[in-house]
């Protein structure tokens, strides 16, 4: 659930689980909590609600001045000028920004396990985030295509219904798992560790998630990725950075995809790319096309990097683990010698 959306009040399946359903979120009613909830607290599921119910059962009160919006000089009104950068109708600033930590907190604790258990293994996960219609899809076919003979790799697909994308990755030849979030507008740790939990996932591989296309909730959850990597369609306008700056901050590396289109466009690439920079002077920047193959090489060249630098880092991690247990064995051995006077 993320405050800004009120997402997550449908039902999410991760294909191939039984039963499909594992997080049993119902509707609302009007101004109350969901019909058959009696707030007893033996939950089997993870306490994140999508309605924010605080307990002392005050009814949501009328907008308070704190959440109300800033008009700005030229008489836009502004909602994410407080606290919560947020607006919800009969929630306070205040409220708002509780069940946010509340929430975010909940979903660091899933994704440290998740990046723990991909570092133990030497997987190089990566977190695709984007709009509806970026390419995400197509770039990730083709990166299968390239990769599968070579190099082991695996997707988990994030869609509010349909298993349309986890198909085409099967079809281009890498193993994949469709999560649909329902009414969700993003992944979240716990989906992708269940996720994990369902992939036949191998040592020193590649994991590419595709997450529910939205440039706004994906960019809090931390999934245990070890990127978040931005795509952004040169279709979609160069000033997209800049109008959703919380995601370009979050990504390591921003994808400009479908440069095929550039000759038939009005697209300023060094506009966009000084956009990202503006908001994240540390970011990466690819251009390539899918279709066309122009600049794939280079995409292919920074996964590779990341693999490179996963596996190194489970090997040091192995190392440091042997190490330690050579010691302890000497440990033991001068103890037994000492117990033998």
């Amino acid at each position: 659930m993320c405050t800004v959306c009120g997402c997550a009040e449908g039902n999410v399946s991760i294909e191939g689980q039984k039963p499909a359903v594992k997080y049993p979120y119902r509707p609302r009613r009007a101004g109350g909590h969901a019909p058959g909830h009696h707030h007893h607290h033996d939950h089997d599921h993870p306490h994140d609600h999508p309605h924010p119910h605080d307990h002392s059962h005050a009814h949501a009160q009328p907008e308070t001045a704190d959440s109300a919006p800033v008009q700005l000089a030229d008489g836009s009104l502004h909602y994410g000028q407080g606290p919560a950068h947020a607006h919800a109708p009969g929630l306070s600033q205040a409220r708002m920004v509780k069940i946010e930590q509340d929430i975010l907190g909940k979903n660091k604790q899933y994704a440290t396990v998740n990046r723990r258990r991909l570092a133990e293994r030497g997987i190089f996960a990566l977190n695709l985030v984007s709009s509806p219609g970026s390419g995400k899809t197509t770039l990730l076919t083709e990166t299968v295509q390239r990769l599968a003979a070579s190099t082991p790799l695996a997707v988990i697909e994030g869609d509010q219904q349909t298993a349309h994308d986890a198909e085409r990755i099967r079809a281009a030849g890498a193993p994949a798992i469709q999560i649909n979030t329902g009414k969700g507008c993003h992944l979240d740790a716990h989906m992708v560790g269940q996720a994990l939990d369902a992939l036949a996932l191998q040592d020193d591989s590649l994991l590419l998630i595709e997450n529910v296309g939205n440039l706004v909730c994906p960019a809090a959850f931390d999934l245990g990725e070890a990127h978040k990597v931005a795509i952004l369609s040169v279709t979609e306008g160069e000033d997209k950075p800049l109008k959703y700056p919380d995601m370009f901050a979050a990504a390591s590396l921003m994808v400009l995809t479908k440069t095929d289109l550039l000759p038939h466009l009005d697209f300023n690439v060094d506009a966009c790319i000084a956009y990202a920079r503006r908001v994240n002077p540390a970011i990466e920047v690819l251009q390539l096309s899918a279709r066309s193959g122009e600049g794939m090489d280079a995409w292919l060249q920074w996964l590779a990097y990341g693999l490179i630098e996963a596996r190194a880092q489970r090997a040091e991690r192995q190392a440091q683990l042997d190490q330690l247990a050579a010691l302890k064995a000497q440990v033991a051995a001068l103890e037994a010698q000492l117990a033998q006077g």
